[in-house]
């Protein structure tokens, strides 16, 4: 009998198919002894068994029939539609039992009542190898409390059918029905910074190198295009920074006294100042290329500083995932040459963008 609980630490690679891409890289990642911060995902079947139970894919159906989405009105009524049905569709009962236990348990092993979590949509297409859908679904970032996750649960099952995700597909050939959504519900980092790091470089494709972007704080900045981030390209194999670009960074957002993120000024000196010691990145450094070496390929990941843990082993992971970018320049040429700004937008956008605070 498939669960519709699956822990990090109790994943296997069958279970793919139920975690979806976030929660089988977070619960390989987690099997392989990289510093992952605990957390469960919330499974296909306990989404499909919900859905089942309110009949709603008749709707579905109804609303997306010969949808047309060159009209943006059409696909904005259709898609709204459907994600106020979900927003209003019970879950199973066995669902929602079973998901009060998981956080319950979450915040026992974590010590920490009503602990703060990332609510993450995991779609089963979200990290096809013909297809990125990374930023299509939604994130919810510090959600506290067995009510409030239960909540972006279904925000999240919901942003299946935002009008992004929902073209896409149309765009991409996915039948609707076929895809469906697991959620990954995971321990909160109180990012110190935060960022990405590439196993090659994303300029040449030169994969004797790990390039890292980092920023103060949640890094939201830097998909927000306010900040210009820090840049370090390292030498795998010397371990040896071999470029070092210090932006001055006038803000960042930060975790607020009311669990919220929200956007904050920085003193001159902090600006200035370099968001990773050398020893932060050496240590992302490692961490990248046993990722790279665990799956065997070029790896993009997300990482942050964690406020919350000791310094020295307080750089966790959040993501990794199989680099797509460089290997979409590859197939023309004439792409070599462009710039990165947009291949780093489109990285940090998986862990960051969309952002969605608690109000």
């Amino acid at each position: 009998m498939l669960e519709n609980i699956v822990w990090f630490h109790g994943y296997w690679k069958g279970l793919k198919g139920e975690v979806g891409g976030k929660g089988a890289s977070l619960g390989e990642m987690t099997g392989a002894g990289l510093p992952v911060p605990p957390g469960f995902t919330l499974t296909c079947t306990a989404f499909r068994t919900s859905k089942e139970q309110s009949e709603l894919d008749e709707d579905i159906a109804r609303l997306l029939f010969e949808l047309d989405t060159e009209n943006t009105d059409m696909v904005t009524q259709r898609c709204r539609e459907i994600r106020e049905a979900f927003s209003k569709m019970e879950m199973v009962p066995e669902v929602e039992v079973d998901l009060r236990n998981a956080y319950r348990e979450l915040c026992q092993v974590s010590g920490t009542q009503d602990i703060p979590v990332a609510v993450r949509s995991s779609a089963t297409s979200e990290d096809s190898p013909d297809a990125s859908f990374a930023g299509e679904h939604d994130t919810y970032l510090w959600i506290r409390g067995e009510e409030a996750v239960i909540d972006a649960v279904r925000r999240c099952w919901a942003s299946l059918f935002t009008d992004r995700a929902t073209c896409y597909r149309v765009e991409m050939g996915y039948e609707h029905k076929s895809v469906e959504m697991s959620v990954v519900i995971q321990k909160m980092v109180h990012p110190i910074s935060a960022g990405v790091a590439f196993t090659l470089n994303p300029v040449n494709g030169d994969r004797s190198q790990v390039c890292i972007d980092s920023a103060w704080g949640f890094g939201e900045s830097v998909v927000s295009g306010e900040v210009t981030p820090d840049n370090y390209l390292i030498d795998k194999v010397l371990m040896e920074i071999g470029q070092r670009k210090v932006s001055v960074k006038e803000m960042e957002f930060k975790l607020s006294d009311h669990d919220s993120v929200e956007r904050a000024e920085l003193d001159e000196e902090r600006a200035k100042s370099p968001s990773l010691t050398d020893a932060q990145i050496k240590a992302i450094v490692k961490l990248a290329k046993l990722a790279e070496k665990h799956y065997g390929c070029p790896q993009d990941i997300e990482w942050a500083v964690d406020a919350d843990l000791p310094e020295g082993s307080n750089v966790v992971l959040l993501q990794s995932r199989p680099e797509t970018v460089w290997s979409k320049k590859t197939r023309s040429t004439s792409q070599g040459a462009q710039s990165s700004g947009d291949f780093m937008a489109s990285i940090v956008s998986t862990l960051m963008n969309p952002l969605h605070t608690k109000k």
